[in-house]
């Protein structure tokens, strides 16, 4: 049997469990909110062309309205000033859409502070029990933040001082950036910048280091409880938006059960 009828099969009998960690994209899926004078993205809407009706007897379809950073999303290269000369959404090879992934559980630090920022140290003793991080693959960052996913407030979680929603630290995100072999970070929360890090110095490092270094992100990502430690398989799909910075995707996770 060849490997890819082994695994078609593998998925049938769900030896191998596909696991879906999208987030259903809606008018009420929450979205970033930036102060004043920045520009916002819009939220997601439906705009209907014809039900069955005399504007289309026999269809159903929709214009849809959206950011190319809303619901569960890919973040490019070239999203952020430091990776401008880097790949644009269309341009990521296909290869580097299937994927190795960790899942790093932080979920009852952030609990205890929705602050928490991850920090080498975090990861070098994850890395101590489970092995190294996978080489080409993904970083997932569980932090139980998918919860709060229903409700905007809840999930910007912001005060008069802005948002506040863990990340990594600036020192986590340049070695992340430049000396772990993961190709992307993925996070559950709005974006893979802690919600403080407006005020870092330099603000906003992970977007600023993983960007600049060619590498990627996954934001608000869903059910990562449900994934081990290592051993995922990560399908992430953006749309192939020519000269886009990022695009919402379907992100599925392949888990092998005994």
């Amino acid at each position: 049997m060849s490997v890819l009828s082994a695994l078609a099969d593998a998925i049938r009998s769900q030896s191998v469990e596909v696991i879906d960690l999208t987030a259903p994209l809606s008018a009420s899926t929450p979205v970033i909110m930036l102060p004043p004078p920045f520009g916002n993205t819009a939220t997601f809407s439906l705009s209907e062309i014809s039900r069955y009706d005399d504007r289309g007897p026999a269809w159903y379809w929709n214009d849809i309205t959206t950011g190319e950073h809303t619901g569960t999303h890919f973040d490019a290269p070239v999203h952020w000033v430091t990776g401008r000369d880097g790949e644009d959404v269309s341009q990521v090879a296909a290869r580097s859409l299937i994927a190795p992934a960790v899942v790093l559980d932080f979920s009852a630090h952030a609990a205890a502070d929705p602050d928490f920022l991850l920090e080498v140290d975090h990861i070098k003793a994850w890395e101590a029990d489970h092995g190294p991080l996978p080489e080409g693959g993904w970083l997932l960052y569980r932090t139980g933040w998918d919860e709060r996913s229903a409700d905007q407030a809840r999930f910007l979680n912001a005060n008069e001082s802005g948002p506040h929603t863990p990340g990594v630290s600036i020192e986590c995100a340049r070695w992340l950036a430049e000396q772990a072999p993961v190709m992307g970070f993925g996070v559950e929360t709005v974006g893979t910048d802690a919600g403080t890090a407006h005020s870092f110095d330099p603000p906003f490092p992970c977007h600023a280091a993983l960007l600049g270094a060619g590498k990627y992100g996954l934001t608000q990502l869903q059910n990562l409880a449900a994934l081990p430690a290592t051993g995922t398989v990560v399908i992430a799909a953006p749309l192939p938006i020519v000269g886009g910075s990022g695009s919402p995707s379907r992100v599925l996770a392949l888990v092998e059960r005994s």
